[in-house]
């Protein structure tokens, strides 16, 4: 009996992922297509389901993707007994993580509570379950470990009110992206173009990283940037419109690029 398989299209909007992040992981070598049909749409079986949910898996923990292909090219990934096991291990992370944002939750819950009732707000529980280190292999794997180091130096050095001030300003960001975004305006129109602005100069004031350092080259890193939320589904979902998809997170790289050519 033939195995299913699905189309690139088909696994791109059940993962949450787009076709070209798709079509990224087969050059890289990381997930080829089961087969190519005669229209050249790439389709991939249930062995490659499982790969690529190891692959989204493996980058929600912060793994980048030379690592996460070491991971999963490794003998010890070799047979699916130890597929298995190596999804019940991520599947422990998760719930670490579920645990960790059922805390978030409640901690944001009780801060909208204090702040409709007119009651004091208790710092030292406003930032339960917030956790800055998550990503710090990501960070030293993309911009060194200086990098990492003066942002955390950065991090710890703040008061909490500066820290709520800091995550406001990007709750902020987030919401005008995704309302311009929605509104349809163009990416290069003046309420775009200012809300990039914006975004740049959060970006430059965050230590250690290439935008923050002298000399650095602020152009690269934030088309880059731009590139990467759409490309990797953690950073997208900040931008995520009503329509779903990429098209929150494509409207931010598009107003970005547009602001860093002309400007940087």
């Amino acid at each position: 009996m033939p195995t299913r398989d699905w189309s690139i299209q088909e696994i791109a909007r059940l993962a949450g992922t787009t076709s070209r992040t798709l079509r990224h992981y087969d050059d890289i070598g990381l997930l080829s297509p089961t087969r190519i049909a005669h229209n050249g749409y790439r389709h991939y079986d249930e062995t490659a389901l499982v790969r690529l949910q190891r692959i989204l898996l493996l980058r929600e923990l912060g793994l980048g993707l030379p690592q996460i292909g070491e991971v999963l090219d490794s003998p010890a990934s070799a047979s699916t007994a130890r597929e298995a096991s190596a999804l019940e291990t991520h599947l422990a992370l998760l719930r670490e993580e579920q645990t960790r944002l059922a805390r978030q939750i409640a901690s944001v819950e009780n801060t909208i509570a204090a702040l409709r009732g007119g009651e004091e707000l208790m710092a030292e529980n406003m930032f339960d379950g917030f956790d800055h280190t998550r990503y710090r292999e990501e960070v030293e794997q993309r911009w060194g470990k200086k990098a990492y180091a003066d942002s955390d130096r950065w991090w710890r050095g703040m008061t909490d009110a500066e820290r709520a001030d800091w995550q406001q300003t990007v709750s902020d960001l987030g919401r005008d992206w995704i309302a311009a975004a929605e509104s349809g305006i163009d990416p290069a129109s003046a309420e775009a173009q200012d809300i990039a602005r914006r975004h740049v100069g959060w970006l430059t004031g965050i230590p250690g990283t290439p935008a923050a350092v002298p000399g650095g080259d602020v152009k690269a890193y934030v088309l880059g940037l731009g590139e990467m939320y759409v490309a990797d589904p953690r950073f997208g979902a900040n931008y995520a419109t009503s329509a779903g998809g990429t098209q929150g997170a494509e409207f931010v790289r598009d107003a970005l690029r547009i602001y860093a050519e002309a400007n940087l």
